[in-house]
């Protein structure tokens, strides 16, 4: 349950077998080999190595790998078979996966069909939202009786477009009519918004009839693109779009037939990833016209294996530990127990060389900070049995998995303080039985109602903030002494909480005994003295350490803070029961009886699973929140880089062993 201890791996070899050798690396995969770019810039390395690698040929695999994935979406689009809630890599072994990429050309040829067909499909829709546009834009002209590219005659100008709805007609007549030798006007159609007007008049009365028309809000339309009438041109498209459509499901009909190909499509997919990335590694290593050199790092544990296949392929090797204080990737191992709750840890950040890993602290504080804040018994259960299930039925991976199977765990916590709290849908099952039998049936909490005695759960939640808080100044005071730094962990670590402790005993120890409190006084007089005098010691002068000391003391203000916000422990446990409560009076308004019954089924559903949504994301959220915020603020870094061994990223295979 910590940091693996890292090995630092340097190789020289022949050229010869280097395809041979990193094809064994991928496959053990527990090697992770570093850029050698610094090299080609240092006076020792540049005069003789050069740059290994093969930049058009990872291009163009890489061009070859998005046409297969975009084949593979679309034959996703197009699959009609059943799709599953989580999309999982199904594990094979070598020689499945070698027998599902025997023929690659012919899979080739689907891929390159299939994306022409959807391109073709592209095309089509296209076409077909011109025509659907061009048909919208002609509607309101299907009475004009007159062909759409005529804009007048040898003595005569006509004038088509449109005046807002707002306006009126007659008022535009007039005006025209008083223009020159008048004009012909016609209302061809209105809708909600335009009217669709047009304008006939003598070619020497045009501009003026515009500037006139412009003044009523005309906005002039000309149909260069068409010709013939509206209603002509309309029956014409709706034609076409008949065709297009029926050319359309030809097309789908073909892609929804060649989705049986989406299997081997995918193994393709993987395949062409693990030969991209052989080519792309070869940038990371540097040659002669002979030999080649990389370095690299990998787990301790795994000497044995790395050395097996580098003395296979005739390598010169050397192994070694990291110097004090050398950046080297982290890599972390946890129990099953623990490990699930590292999705916390990842999603912060990757610890650093000089952090332990936090992940084996985490996991019991988030384990009841979510349970209590969640605290019903039946959301725990449905909680636990959910991702129970999923795990069962689906084979995940990474991030996802841990974070489910971190909620199952999360969920039995809840379950517990459920049953400690009295909550079972809230108070379901009283107000069920009262409303509907008309005898009141209740559950007695095992410990005490937080509804009732909010004060009883929040001096709770203040102790177990402290708790937590003293444990990662403890991690942080753990670190300083590994590091060789004892004294500033007695400094800055055991003289606050000397100081710290007997604060509380100065506080509440009087409740206990009063020698508590004068235990509390003299340890709380002694820390804060140890911090005044120690806290600046970097600081030059005698004034500039008093006054870091009395900084430092300062600063415990921000201790007290810290403690406060596990009072979120109470409002979102306090959130969940009191919501919960609210939606069982709702579902109780209307009654006994079947139509009571029935309310009472509809409050409990929609409620409920709203009540379940919103406080397992609230819970999450704040269980996260203390951990970063206050947890590893008092002694975690990150920062670091996590492990990225040379191996087989597939995406839709997990390739193992037999």
């Amino acid at each position: 349950m910590a940091i693996v201890k890292m090995s630092k791996l340097n190789v020289i070899g022949l050229n010869e077998n280097k395809a041979a050798l990193l094809s064994d690396l991928m496959n053990i995969g527990v090697v992770e080999i570093n850029n050698q770019d610094s090299k080609l810039t240092d006076e020792k390395w540049s005069s003789y190595v050069e740059k290994d690698g093969d930049e058009s040929g990872v291009c163009s695999k890489d061009i070859r790998i998005s046409e297969v994935a975009s084949a593979i979406e679309v034959l996703n689009k197009y699959y009609t078979g059943k799709k599953p809630l989580f999309k999982t890599r199904k594990p094979v072994t070598c020689s499945e996966f070698q027998s599902h990429i025997t023929n690659k050309d012919e899979i080739f040829k689907n891929v390159d069909l299939i994306n022409e067909i959807n391109k073709e499909i592209s095309r089509l829709r296209n076409d077909e939202n011109r025509l659907k546009t061009a048909i919208i834009a002609l509607k309101p002209w299907v009475a004009y009786d007159y062909p759409l590219e005529v804009s007048g005659t040898k003595y005569t100008s006509v004038l088509i477009g449109t005046i807002p709805v707002s306006i009126s007609l007659p008022d535009v007549e007039r005006a025209v009519n008083e223009i020159g030798n008048g004009a012909a006007f016609y209302n061809v159609s209105t809708d909600e918004i335009q009217q669709y007007v047009s304008v006939v008049c003598l070619n020497e009365d045009k501009d003026s009839m515009l500037d006139k028309l412009r003044q009523y809000g005309f906005n002039a339309i000309v149909f260069s693109d068409f010709s013939g009438k509206a209603a002509e041109n309309i029956i014409a498209f709706e034609k076409e779009l008949a065709e297009i459509s029926e050319e359309i499901s030809q097309r789908e009909e073909k892609l929804t037939a060649m989705s049986d190909y989406r299997l081997e499509t995918e193994y393709l997919y993987d395949d062409l990833i693990i030969e991209r990335d052989k080519v792309k590694i070869l940038s990371s290593i540097v040659k002669t016209k002979k030999a080649f050199y990389f370095d690299g790092w990998m787990p301790e544990g795994s000497k044995e294996e790395v050395e097996s296949v580098l003395k296979a392929n005739g390598c010169y090797y050397e192994i070694s530990e990291p110097e004090e204080g050398e950046e080297r990737p982290i890599l972390t191992k946890q129990s099953s127990i623990v490990e699930p709750f590292g999705a916390i840890t990842d999603l912060y950040s990757t610890p650093s060389v000089n952090d332990i890993d936090p992940t084996p602290f985490i996991a019991p504080f988030y384990f009841i900070f979510f349970g209590l804040m969640l605290s019903d018994a039946s959301y725990g259960i449905i909680l636990t049995v959910a991702c129970f299930i999923i795990l069962k039925k689906y084979r995940l991976e990474g991030l996802i998995r841990k974070l489910v199977k971190m909620f199952m765990y999360c969920g039995i916590s809840t379950a517990f303080w459920g049953v400690m709290f009295g909550g079972y849908f809230g108070d379901l099952i009283p107000v069920v039985s009262r409303t509907l039998f008309g005898s009141e049936i209740t559950i007695n909490p095992a410990w005490f109602d937080p509804v009732k005695d909010p004060m009883k759960l929040l001096t709770f939640s203040i102790i177990l903030g402290v708790i937590h808080l003293f444990t990662g100044m403890g991690i942080k005071a753990y670190t300083l002494i590994k590091q060789g730094h004892l004294f500033d962990a007695v400094c800055d670590i055991f003289l606050w909480y000397i100081f710290l402790i007997g604060l509380i005993l100065l506080g509440v120890g009087g409740l206990i005994t009063p020698a508590m409190s004068s235990i509390g006084k003299v340890m709380s007089i002694a820390g804060a003295l140890g911090i005044l005098f120690t806290a600046g010691r970097e600081k030059k002068g005698i004034v500039g350490k008093l006054v870091g000391g009395l900084g430092s003391l300062y600063g415990s203000t921000g201790y007290l803070s810290d403690a406060l916000s596990y009072s979120r422990l109470l409002a979102l446990g306090l959130a969940t029961g009191v919501i919960s409560q609210v939606i069982n009076t709702l579902g109780s308004l209307a009654g006994g009886g079947i139509f009571g019954a029935l309310v009472m089924l509809l409050a409990f559903v929609i409620g409920h699973s709203f009540n379940f949504a919103i406080n397992v994301l609230g819970s999450f959220v704040h269980a996260s929140r203390l951990q970063y915020v206050e947890f590893f603020g008092k002694f975690f870094e990150g920062g670091g880089t996590a492990f990225n061994p040379f191996n087989k990223k597939t995406k839709y295979v997990e390739i193992i062993d037999k």
